[in-house]
């Protein structure tokens, strides 16, 4: 059986900061969501942003995380995790 190798996860500071300041409960699902965007970055609740070509969103509750996907390069860089608001997608 082939495993299928891991997406590099760039997190920067300021996304680590914003984890951090999470509610526990939604912290620990952003976490798995994070983690599991290492296996695959497309799974789960993700849509392409508008007008960004490498750029999507995953829906982790109220919290929307936004990432940029190299696909050559296999990875994965986290730039924004925020709380779900009318101008969220807005936010770059």
């Amino acid at each position: 059986m082939t495993s299928v190798p891991l997406w590099e996860l760039r997190i920067s500071k300021v996304v680590e900061k914003s984890v951090r300041r999470a509610p526990r409960p939604d912290r620990e699902r952003l976490l798995h969501a994070l983690d599991d965007m290492r296996q695959n970055p497309f799974t789960g609740d993700v849509a392409r942003l508008k007008g960004e070509p490498s750029t999507f969103r995953r829906r982790v509750g109220d919290w929307r995380v936004l990432f940029d996907v190299y696909v050559s390069h296999r990875i994965v860089e986290v730039v924004a995790i925020v709380r779900r608001t009318t101008t969220t997608h807005r936010h770059r």
